[in-house]
């Protein structure tokens, strides 16, 4: 009977109950196991069978639930529990172990069945509360107390035989009491609370509204403790991204509590809360509102942070004491026996190396279960300050007065720095608050436990990096600076890109690429020199980083040699160097957090004055109840109104069939729509700009507003709509709108600014504007303001992207969209400001018969227009003429012809000038079909895009081959290598290797030295012996230090090397690709290319690189040691190593989805900001206040979610990472324990093996996160690779430059012959077999429909174009043969549309510097601009702003005509130059063409027939071929010719 219940000691009679049954140990064990053995029987079959048919009476979609009160308190002790069994089963064991008695059973079997039941318990809870059925809870609740008694009744036999604390059964048992009991309250709350069991109505509970709504997918708050702590809930989006891509759809909705609007209102209340108690002209304390909004969750934060810092410290005490206990393995003598039993002391546990692994196994998990929670808290409440700071910036920005955004106190570029840059240093700085009070903790904690271990030596390498730490934030610092500077310099760089790129085709053709390009190259180089600069202070941060625990070390162990005489032990000295590294973490923190609270300090006070800047009036005058008096114009500390998201705004009854405006009534009082009486008001300054102002509108008639430039006219109908400041007088709107329309959107003015203003939409959602859409009415609006055709151009109709993000339209386009918008609106009142301004003649007429007099008029609309088009007078109802900010004369036109005569005759004589104007305006219908040619060229292009590899092809087939599965998770899993590789080479394989090499030296250096101390403390001899050990440690500890200088520098300074050479590879490449490749690539790709991926590969890749070595480098390293010293180790390492693939393979791919997510909701929430703060006046005349706010709400939870998710995904690796962590130290510790039983090494290689260990904990997680980065990073390179392989223009040709005549072409010469010329090998031919002569001197003029091929054929001249048939013979050379340098610098061309560049006028006329003055002025002189240019300060060297902006367009054409002019060659070829000028200006140029360049050969390309009338040749094209070739006069006899019918179309 070896294995009796009650063991079968000889001497003892375990069975005999003589002293009554309570006094048999046994049978008190017995009694024990009932209530396990009950909670087993009655729950399985509950949990295996009886599942099926309970099911929840609410259907919730995720299997998460909703919690019974003190679920959390359950959990926690429950795990307890567990903890508490597990304690009990191993203190048993080491009994066994210790002493020679095995067979007592009734030992073992109730703490094996407490550990099971414990599990069962928890377990069965959770599936009751998924299913929300407490009922069932009952038998948790007897188990509990049946528990409860019978270990009470162990308890008071223990005291009874006086077993007191000092015996470990005793605490185990009180501990299990004490648990039980708490239980049992745990389950009596949960009676109270939800009535189930004793109570006739159990209380209902729903699960919690987010719950019901199937699109919140972030479960975190509603998930169970477990999952909360291990993310489980995650899972399946982890691993799902494997097969498809996380989408936004993926992701969902935030739960409520989370929401940008539930945050706003909590920040908003502690706002306005300090405004009602204190004086009221204090402004309130962001800080303090932000602590009373989010205070209790950061203070749990600093809680979880403490506990985690204090189980930190678990580590160094569990390796010293497991190295200390190793070598003491004697078997101990047992306490004392009672009743045949051996119970043990409590210390003598914790003498037990095994013990001891398990608790160091346990205090890893803890602790990092902990941190992450903590993490975890703060960035979820960092999140939602930051939608609640965006909310309250939106609100404000909605509020601010115009004045503000005008007189420049507030810029865009404030408003977009405060949502873009203020508000994520606040919530980074929250993320960090935590270290702010848990850092000086755990440095105090680490010092005087390094004392404890080494006496007052430790206090001296404590303060060797107490000392450093000053230079740190010094560093800190100074990176900061840096990055300053780096900042203007690239920014500087990339307007030079811009413009290069813009105008690419005139650099092309006159051949300056080369000089522009090099000024590209200058300010790259001082981009580079700040660069170095960073680099180099990068790098000493990393260098202080790695060496301080080196130096701490070293003198540490040198002071402690000095004192002690003798070295430390292992114990010891392991211990000290895990506090070590444990301390080096905060310390490097302290100087980031330190600067971090600083810029939020910044943050905060500009926020701060932002929120008290000047607001707009109250809304209440626009009821018309009250007029806008003098009050309105005081500061306004409005609170604002919470959007209510239950009534949206109504338009249902709108209807563009059946108007529902009411009749127009006679009576005089209903007559006014608005009224302004005695008005002055200002923008702002105490000087009014508009003064004495009376005047009325009178309603559903047409009122203009004339006046000259400045007068005020637009200010007057800001101050209608109450955006300017009321110094005195009132405005009146007419209260009778809401008779019938009490539904229709009221008192909402539709207005049409003089600057246009488009939001980031499609077409129709900015004409639409946010009402519903109505065919007919739209399809009216659309025509009116003729944007059919502009429509047709674009490549999804009305459902294309315009705006920042998508097309770019012209002026003309923007504007007849805002107006398209105005009219669209069902609103009793449109204003529209000189809607005209951009528009050619045609356009105005058809807008003003269409769509103001037809469609506004028929709806009985109220119409006020500020025009400049006085001949548009004769149709206005009512005339407001307005001079220096007030009204010169209002009334009827007949009312102005009888009483102002003089004002009356003005105007004729005005206007006559404007008919006049009629003829000069036909050439402005060219505009408008110029813009619309820009439109189709840049469309044309794109469609030939798709037989053009482009960089995102990859990415559509990935989504392509779906079916096949297993190649798309192959592809999206790999890392990159050939890009890396590129990377690297491009840094240059010199620094390449160094960088490799002097990075396993370090490593393997600082092996060494744990390596030398491990020898040096476990030989414990004489004081000789020291001698030979301590200069060996001081040596390497020195070349350790060097070589982490070395690495930190290599490192650094590859990433320079690299990003260089790439630049330079990538700015040539595009410089001299050929035309075509602009045609098809959009723009703003190729600026991403030299702005964010150049950006990415300056500053981001190198870190990031050297992170991923470094952390790999130091995992290898440390499981390398471990497997030395226990090779045992190797076993367990393969399943751990299989875990850690997976695991990274999984989350690099969900990550960069994620990161993608994230990228791409953020870009659109900055554009909506600033989008707001220009429309401004726009928005609030509409009275759209409401559905921007919810739209700014939307993207801001929008991208909240994504950045929720992508920190949750991180947490979801750390915890996995850790846990594989916390299992190599387990495993370690157990090696070394059950290697040295087989007496296979000495106690400090153990110590060192655990230390190592511990490394690897920090480490693993930064290897996989770094890896993602990386990838992600590394797509930068890949982009930039891809415009590597463009082919570049042959700039060669087969004759030498030396072999060209100085004077070529001399004569100017033309013969072309069979010539065939075509944009790409794959595209059709534009010109086909077209031969020609001209003779030198000619005048030459080509005309054609667009797309005849007019422009290819000037660009053939420059060989621009593929020309792959016949040949252009100038003087004697067939152009094909000759350097494109040479060819180009010796011809002239102007372009049809005018570029210039920031710099000078002498800069843009003569780039090369080869001029002389008096050149320069006869050019400009020729051009008419002499005396303008004469005018400007500087003369030729003034300033020409970005694109010429500072110049008209006329002005900027001329300019165009002085370059061609200053280069003297014998060819000019003017291709539609003079589609911008007026009429007058370009018959003075027709004359100078033929005077200037009276022996020179001019081709003109002609828009207008009229201009080349007076030509010696002209050339008809059509479709690619040449169909007339004639004298002028020849072609013009024959009727029916081609010509012909132009010039009569012309007349």
């Amino acid at each position: 009977m070896a294995l009796s219940f009650c063991g079968s000691d000889n001497g003892s009679n375990s069975y005999s109950v003589n002293e009554g049954v309570l006094n048999n140990g046994c049978f008190v064990d017995a009694l024990n196991l009932v209530p396990h053995v009950f909670l087993l029987f009655i729950t399985f079959p509950i949990l295996f069978i009886g599942w099926g048919s309970q099911s929840s009476k609410v259907q919730i979609h995720h299997n998460t639930w909703l919690h019974f009160p003190g679920h959390n308190m359950r959990w926690i002790l429950t795990f307890s529990l567990l903890f508490v069994h597990v304690c009990e089963k191993i203190s048993y064991h080491i009994i066994t172990q210790n002493t020679s008695f095995t067979n007592h059973l009734h030992l073992f079997i109730p703490a094996f069945m407490g550990f099971i039941a414990a599990t069962t318990s928890v377990v069965y809870y959770h599936n009751i509360e998924t299913s929300n059925f407490p009922k069932l809870l009952l038998v948790l609740f007897i188990y509990w107390v049946l528990a409860f008694i019978t270990k009470s009744i162990k308890l008071w036999k223990f005291a009874e035989y006086s077993v007191g604390p000092q015996h470990l059964r005793f605490c185990i048992t009180a501990l299990l009491v004490l648990l039980y009991g708490l239980l049992m309250a745990v389950e009596i709350n949960v009676i109270r609370v939800r009535k189930y069991v004793f109570f006739a109505n159990p209380q209902k509970v729903k699960p919690p509204e987010d719950l019901q709504d199937l699109g919140v997918r972030f479960l975190q708050p509603f998930v169970n403790l477990l999952s909360k702590a291990t993310y489980w809930w995650m899972n399946p989006l982890i691993i799902g991204a494997h097969k498809r891509p996380i989408e936004l759809k993926k992701i969902g909705k935030l739960p409520i509590a989370m929401r940008a609007l539930t945050n706003y209102l909590r920040l908003k209340d502690a706002y306005e809360d300090q405004r009602v108690t204190e004086d009221p002209n204090r402004p309130p304390s962001i800080w303090r509102s932000m602590y009373r909004a989010f205070g209790r969750p950061i203070l749990l934060s600093s809680t979880l942070r403490y506990l985690a810092d204090l189980l930190s410290f678990a580590g160094p005490l569990c390796i010293s004491g497991i190295v200390k206990y190793l070598n003491k393995t004697g078997s101990a003598t047992p306490l004392n026996k009672i009743k045949g039993v051996y119970f043990m002391s409590t210390t003598e546990l914790l003498q037990n190396t095994s013990v001891l692994a398990v608790l160091l196994f346990l205090a890893l998990v803890l602790q990092r279960t902990f941190l992450q929670a903590s993490y975890y808290v703060t960035i979820e409440t960092g999140i939602n300050l930051r939608g609640a700071l965006l909310a309250m910036i939106y609100n404000k920005i909605l509020r601010l007065s115009t004045s503000n955004m005008s007189m420049g106190e507030m810029t865009l570029g404030q408003i977009n720095n405060l949502v873009a840059i203020e508000t994520n240093q606040l919530m980074w700085f929250l993320f960090l608050c935590p270290n702010l009070w848990s850092m000086p903790v755990q440095i105090v904690m680490g010092v005087i436990m390094l004392y404890y271990f080494m006496g007052c030596s430790a206090l001296v390498g404590a303060s060797v990096i107490v000392l450093l730490a000053p230079v740190q934030y010094r560093i800190a610092t100074k990176l900061a600076d840096t990055q300053k500077s780096t900042l203007e310099h690239s920014t500087d760089r990339l307007k030079k890109t811009t413009e290069i790129l813009k105008g690419i085709k005139l650099l092309k053709l006159y051949a300056w690429e080369n000089i522009f390009c090099d000024s590209v190259e200058d300010t790259r180089g001082k981009e580079l020199t700040s660069l170095k600069t960073f680099a180099f202070y990068t790098s000493m941060s990393i260098f202080m980083n790695a060496a301080i625990p080196i130096a701490a070390v070293l003198a540490t162990f040198v002071v402690y040699h000095f004192i002690n005489e003798t070295g430390p032990t292992p114990s010891e000295a392991f211990a000290a160097l895990a506090l070590f590294h444990i301390l080096v973490t905060p310390l490097f923190l302290l100087s980031t957090v330190v600067r971090f609270a600083v810029k939020a300090m910044v943050s905060v006070q500009k926020l701060s004055e932002f929120l008290q800047s000047d607001e707009i009036g109250d809304d209440s005058w626009r009821n018309g109840d009250t007029s806008v008096s003098m009050e309105a114009g005081k500061k306004h500390l409005g609170v604002t109104k919470a959007i209510n998201r239950k009534q949206p705004m109504r338009y249902q009854m709108d209807n563009y069939e059946q108007p529902t405006r009411r009749q127009m009534r006679p009576t005089e009082t209903e007559d006014v729509a608005v009224k302004v009486s005695n008005g002055f008001f200002t923008w702002g300054s105490n000087l009014s700009t508009l003064s004495d102002i009376n005047i009325c509108i009178p309603t559903g008639q047409l009122t203009m507003i004339v006046g000259q430039v400045g007068c005020g006219k637009s200010s007057l109908l800001l101050a209608m709509l109450g955006e300017m400041q009321t110094l005195g007088g009132s405005v009146y709107w007419s209260k009778k709108y809401n008779i019938k329309e009490s539904e229709i959107n009221r008192y909402s003015v539709a207005y049409a600014t003089q600057k246009s203003w488009l939001l980031n939409a499609t077409v129709e959602e900015n004409i639409t504007f946010g009402s519903p859409f109505n065919k007919q009415r739209y399809k009216t609006v659309i025509d009116a303001c003729s944007l059919q055709p502009d429509i047709d151009l674009l490549p999804f109709g009305d459902q294309t992207e315009i705006g920042e993000r998508g097309i770019n339209l012209s002026g003309g386009q923007r504007q007849r969209i805002c107006v398209a918008r105005a009219l669209y609106q069902n609103t009793n009142i449109v204003f529209l400001d000189d809607p005209f301004s951009a528009l050619d003649i045609h356009l105005s007429d058809h807008l003003m018969q269409e769509g103001i007099l037809k469609f506004l008029q028929d709806d009985k609309r109220t119409v006020v227009l500020v025009t400049h088009k006085l001949q548009y007078l004769i149709h206005a109802d009512w005339i407001i003429a307005m001079k220096d900010g007030s009204v010169l004369r209002e009334g009827t036109l007949k009312d102005i012809q009888t009483h102002d005569i003089e004002l009356y005759d003005h105007w004729k004589t005005l206007m006559n000038r404007q008919d006049h104007g009629l003829e000069k305006d036909v050439q402005q219908d060219s505009q408008t079909t110029l813009e619309r040619k820009t439109l189709r060229r840049a469309f044309y292009s794109r469609e030939a895009k798709n037989q053009i590899d482009d960089e995102d092809e990859e990415e559509e087939e990935e989504e392509e081959d779906d079916d096949n599965m297993s190649t798309t998770t192959n592809r999206r899993s790999k890392i990159p290598w050939r890009v890396c590789w590129c990377y690297m080479s491009s840094g240059g394989f010199f620094m390449a290797f160094l960088m490799v090499s002097s990075k396993l030296l370090k490593h393997s250096v600082i092996v060494a030295i744990d390596y030398w101390l491990a020898i040096w403390t476990s030989s414990k001899t004489s004081q000789s012996d020291d001698s030979y050990y301590l200069p060996v440690f001081i040596t390497l500890c020195a070349a350790g230090i060097t070589l982490c200088l070395i690495t930190s520098l290599t490192v650094e300074f590859l990433g320079l090397s690299a990003a260089t050479n790439l630049h330079h590879n990538l700015l040539n490449k595009i410089i001299h690709a050929p035309i075509r490749f602009f045609d098809i690539t959009p723009l703003g790709q190729i600026l991403n290319r030299f702005s964010a991926d150049t950006n990415i590969i300056d500053q981001h890749i190198p870190p990031t690189l050297e992170s991923l070595t470094r952390s790999t480098l130091l995992c290898l390293s440390a499981i390398g040691v471990i497997s030395s010293i226990t090779p045992a180790f190797l076993i367990a390492l393969v399943p751990l190593a299989v875990a850690f693939y997976f695991i990274q393979k999984y989350f690099r791919v969900a990550s960069k989805d994620l990161q993608d997510l994230d990228d791409s909701t953020q870009l659109p929430l900055l554009c909506h900001f600033s989008e707001t703060a220009e429309g401004l006046t726009t928005i609030r005349a509409f009275r759209h206040e409401a559905r921007f706010k919810q739209r700014m709400l939307e993207l801001t939870d929008t991208n909240n979610t994504a950045y929720l998710f992508l920190s949750a995904a991180n947490r979801w690796l750390e915890v996995r990472t850790d846990y594989l962590g916390a299992v190599i130290v387990l495993t370690a510790a157990g090696a070394a324990i059950w290697s040295l039983r087989y007496g296979l090494h000495s106690g400090g290689l153990v110590g060192l093996g655990l230390t190592y260990a511990l490394t690897v904990t920090n480490y693993l997680n930064w290897v996989v996160r770094n890896l993602a980065d990386l990838e992600v990073q590394m797509a930068a390179v890949k982009k930039v690779n891809s415009f590597l392989g463009t082919e570049s223009e042959n700039y060669e040709g087969s004759m030498d430059a030396s072999q060209v005549p100085e004077n070529w072409p001399q004569n100017g010469e033309i013969k072309i012959q069979e010539l065939c010329v075509r944009y790409d090998p794959m595209l059709k031919p534009v010109l086909k077999h077209v031969n020609m002569f001209i003779e030198p001197g000619q005048k030459v003029g080509i005309c054609g429909r667009t797309g005849s091929g007019k422009s290819s054929l000037s660009l053939a001249f420059f060989n621009m174009v593929d020309i792959f048939e016949g040949k252009i013979v100038i003087d004697g050379i067939d152009i094909c043969k000759l350097p494109l340098q040479t060819l180009r610098s010796r011809l002239s061309i102007i372009l049809q549309d005018p570029v210039l560049f920031s710099g000078s006028i002498r800069f843009n006329l003569d780039p090369e510097r080869t001029c002389t003055d008096d050149r320069l002025w006869e050019a400009l002189e020729i051009a008419q601009l002499k005396n303008m240019v004469k005018a400007l300060p500087g003369g030729l060297d003034a300033v020409v702003t970005e694109g010429g902006e500072n110049f008209s367009v006329g002005q900027r054409q001329l300019f165009c005509l002085a370059r061609a002019f200053v280069r003297k060659s014998s060819i000019l070829i003017m291709d539609e130059a003079t589609a911008s000028i007026d009429m007058a200006t370009e018959n003075i140029l027709q004359k100078v063409v033929m005077t200037a360049f009276a022996d020179r050969t001019v081709v003109t390309i002609a828009h207008r027939v009229h201009t080349i009338l007076t030509a010696d040749l002209v050339i008809v094209m059509k479709r690619g071929n040449i169909l007339e070739y004639d004298k002028p006069e020849t072609l013009l006899e024959q009727e029916d010719g081609m010509f012909a019918s132009f010039v009569r179309a012309d007349m």
